[in-house]
């Protein structure tokens, strides 16, 4: 059985009421391990949520929060926050951001750096949540907990994500252009796979590394994703001109297929064979994402 916070916090109270303050540390590091379990999605940072929404492309669920203080608050945690309806609903669509002031508990730092962000975004009243575009400007804020239950409260926030939805981001793309076009409304890199149209040995490979399940998780979770054929084989000069660029000029065999990943739709960012087992595949994606975060870091 999953406890929640709320519940956890309920049990250690009457544990140490029971068994005395010798159990506190005890409890206390059992407290750590559960929170960390619970919610290791929520980020607490602004800074690393903007880098994690700039990233994928998917706007950040911001909940302003009183965790000591604010009895509405709690209630929105344990009503929808701790519900599995709500993770499953928020796993693939939003970066979650809590921001907590509580009256004790943090230093005066973080409390100045939290009070900067609810300054940002106009917050004056516990519990509100602000729905954050990538590029941090606010989308729709809604103030004040009302008792709904996770299915409502769930539905309400899915009409007011953004028009370019994770499943307009995640659909396999047949054209360059279009890729390049979604990928600056999600913010995304472009994956593309290009191989001969009609190579029967390129298809099954492609077909291949599309149903594997950490290819395929990691492919909807990062990136704006196309199928095309190489330079010589579509339909205008300008798209030709671009693939020829991206594979170097280099005439594609038959049967192969490139991975190549960038941003503009002719400048490549990284290359990998996609005859490679696709665990290989993954792990050099992988390798590409962290190198690209560490960039993006350091620049900050």
């Amino acid at each position: 059985m999953t406890m929640t916070r709320g519940q956890a916090r309920m049990h250690i109270t009457q544990f140490v009421l029971a068994t005395g303050k010798r159990a506190v540390l005890t409890l206390f590091l059992a407290l750590a391990a559960f929170a960390a379990r619970g919610e290791a999605r929520w980020r607490t940072e602004y800074s690393a949520a903007l880098a994690a929404a700039e990233e994928t492309g998917r706007p950040i669920l911001t909940v302003f929060t009183g965790s000591d203080w604010c009895q509405h608050c709690r209630i929105l945690e344990q009503n929808v926050l701790e519900t599995e309806t709500f993770r499953t609903w928020a796993e693939d669509r939003v970066v979650l951001l809590m921001i907590d002031l509580p009256q004790q508990g943090i230093t005066l730092d973080e409390r100045k750096a939290r009070s900067r962000v609810c300054l940002k975004y106009g917050v004056r009243s516990f519990p509100s949540v602000v729905l954050v575009a990538p590029d941090g400007a606010a989308i729709v804020t809604q103030s004040g907990y009302h008792g709904q239950g996770p299915e409502a409260w769930v539905a309400t926030m899915e009409t007011r994500l953004p028009a370019q939805s994770v499943a307009a981001a995640n659909r396999v793309h047949s054209s360059l252009d279009d890729a390049v076009a979604t990928a600056r409304g999600a913010k995304r890199p472009i994956l593309v796979m290009v191989s001969r149209p009609g190579d029967v040995g390129a298809t099954t490979r492609v077909a291949s590394l599309m149903r594997d399940p950490e290819f395929e998780s990691l492919a909807r979770d990062n990136f704006v994703v196309a199928q095309v054929p190489p330079a010589g084989a579509l339909t205008s000069a300008a798209d030709d001109e671009a693939m020829g660029q991206l594979l170097g000029g280099d005439e594609l065999p038959p049967e192969s297929v490139e991975i190549v990943i960038t941003d503009d739709g002719r400048t490549p960012l990284f290359m990998e064979s996609g005859e490679l087992e696709p665990q290989v595949v993954v792990t050099g994606l992988r390798r590409f994402l962290a190198t690209r975060q560490a960039a993006r870091t350091t620049r900050r």
